[in-house]
This record gives C-alpha cells, sequence and structure tokens, in this order.
C-alpha cells in the first residue's frame, strides 16, 4: 500500500493560469519525488494599471512516500 503526502505552492506567471501551474509541477518536480497530481486550490490576478500583470496558483501537489 502507498503513503502518499500533500503540500502545498505558489505558482506566479505573467501568461495565464495554466502557465503559472506547468511553472509550479515543473519546479515542485525538481524537490519532490513521485508527484501523482495536483489540484488548483486557488486562483489570483495582480492588477496594475488596470491590466492584470500576474497570474497565481495555490496549487496542492500530491506524491507518493518510498516505503
Amino acid at each position: 500500500m502507498s503513503v502518499a503526502k500533500v503540500t502545498e505552492i505558489i505558482a506566479a506567471s505573467d501568461k495565464s493560469f495554466e502557465d503559472a501551474v506547468n511553472k509550479g509541477i515543473k519546479r515542485a518536480s525538481k524537490t519532490l519525488k513521485n508527484v501523482v497530481g495536483a489540484w488548483v486550490q486557488d486562483q489570483q490576478v495582480t492588477v496594475k494599471n488596470g491590466k492584470v500583470s500576474e497570474y497565481r496558483v495555490n496549487l496542492k501537489v500530491t506524491y507518493i512516500l518510498k516505503n
């Protein structure tokens, strides 16, 4: 039986929410081994001069612990 752990990370992009998710997963996978999934807990944007300047996602990343 596998045991999984969930960790929370925040990732940002100046392009889109999807790009922020991809950056977050890519970075998490460098440190966390056996990443098997993630879900977006929250999305936010920052605004400058009436325009979206940054997309942010709060991710819950799931990974399997080794025995």
